[in-house]
């Protein structure tokens, strides 16, 4: 058996375990972004080492394509080109003659994917602070199905990207093969244009992009002032669960204002959950960056008994006031009586109330903020704009447009 021949064999041996582990990967991501019942996958290990949290980030898709399918695809281009002097004898696959020295293409080939690996591996080290083992796994393959192919001998991974370029330029130089090219881009980046503004395959970037528009709000524009948000008599009961010191509860509280000026036959109740030992006792400490979470709690309740509570609320977000003297400035600006919030903000029955919220919550077993509870379903955290949407209507709220308002 000569060199060229194991060299092969090795290749296609390695080719096939990497497309093997790229098919996993495949589920993997699969389960993690559309499969709400799935268990977590064998290496879900702990914190770090977490391929599910991995493909749920958007850095797991390049061009709105799971980098799991790209890496499918090369491993079956590899072990391809291990064919290719049988394959191209074939009536309809005589282009292939085009493929000259397919272990100069798969040493070429194997170098890239590994340098584009190793990018990937300080992404997901120093960005996403998550490895994904089996990602990592396919990183090494690439290193080796590169080293195998390459002829060390002469000059090395540099001769094999010479070899394909001018291997191509000769290829160009044919003009039905110029034309087939020029095809197959066309294609690609028509498929590439449709998969990136689609989100057909990512749906995690499509979320994260419904979601910007809460996140990159500058103020919330519909925003209610008034004790009542949405319908006095609705009867979708959405209770609110959150801390004006939440990032996330900003976005969500905007998300609940636009969906009470959508949507009819819905009553939404705020309740506060500030993560601050000072009010809330079923912590153990204090969440960083909530340590006046309960004093905004009692301000909010304050401006309740003004007959504003929503404007409160939607100020304390928007306005992020650092102090409780900030706070007082701020609500002069809603033609409140300031001397009288500032003495029920700080009574007895202000911490009262909020210590009731913060039981309520917490009998319910809930530990994080925002929750939004419908008709008593729960959910911890957020969703998209049209998923909070979905769920309202199905518990049977209606588009006001339906009903000509």
């Amino acid at each position: 058996m000569d060199n060229i021949t194991k060299k092969k064999i090795w290749i296609g041996v390695l080719s096939f375990i990497g497309f093997i582990t790229t098919i996993k990967l495949a589920i993997i991501y699969y389960d993690a972004n559309y499969n709400p019942y799935a268990l977590a996958s064998f290496c879900s290990i702990n914190e770090f080492i977490d391929c599910d949290s991995v493909a749920k980030t958007s850095e797991s898709q390049f061009w709105g394509i799971p980098l799991a399918y790209w890496g499918m695809f090369l491993y079956l281009f590899m072990i391809m080109l291990l064919f290719v002097d049988k394959l191209k004898n074939c009536r309809f696959l005589k282009f292939l003659e085009v493929f000259k020295n397919p272990l100069d293409y798969i040493a070429s080939l194997g170098l890239i994917s590994f340098i584009i690996s190793m990018i990937l591996l300080f992404i997901s080290l120093h960005e996403i602070k998550m490895l994904c083992i089996l990602c990592a796994a396919t990183y090494i393959l690439n290193f080796i199905i590169g080293a195998v192919a390459v002829d060390v001998k002469n000059d090395g991974f540099w001769h094999s990207i010479k070899q394909s370029f001018f291997d191509f330029i000769d290829a160009v130089k044919v003009k039905k093969y110029l034309a087939m090219f020029l095809v197959v881009m066309v294609l690609a980046t028509g498929g590439l244009t449709y998969t990136t503004m689609s989100n057909v395959f990512t749906p995690q970037i499509k979320k994260k992009k419904e979601y910007q528009e809460f996140v990159n709000a500058k103020f919330n524009k519909y925003a209610v002032s008034g004790n009542q948000l949405g319908d006095k008599d609705g009867k979708v009961i959405v209770e609110i669960y959150s801390d004006y010191r939440c990032p996330m509860c900003r976005s969500h509280n905007i998300m609940m204002h636009k969906l009470a000026k959508e949507l009819k036959n819905v009553k939404f109740v705020h309740h506060n959950f500030p993560l601050c030992t000072e009010c809330n006792p079923f912590i153990m400490q204090t969440i960083l960056g909530h340590e006046d979470s309960c004093m905004l709690a009692r301000y909010a309740y304050a401006a309740e008994k003004q007959g504003d509570f929503w404007a409160m609320n939607t100020l304390l977000f928007d306005a992020k006031p650092v102090d409780e003297k900030a706070v007082i400035s701020l609500a002069g600006k809603l033609g409140l009586d300031v001397k009288k919030l500032e003495q029920d903000a700080n009574s007895i029955e202000a911490m009262n109330a909020v210590r009731n919220d913060i039981e309520l919550a917490t009998d319910q077993g809930f530990n994080g903020t925002p929750v939004t509870v419908v008709n008593g379903k729960s959910h911890i955290g957020i969703k998209t704009y049209n998923e909070f949407k979905d769920w309202l209507i199905e518990q049977g709220a209606v588009p006001r447009e339906e009903q000509g308002e």
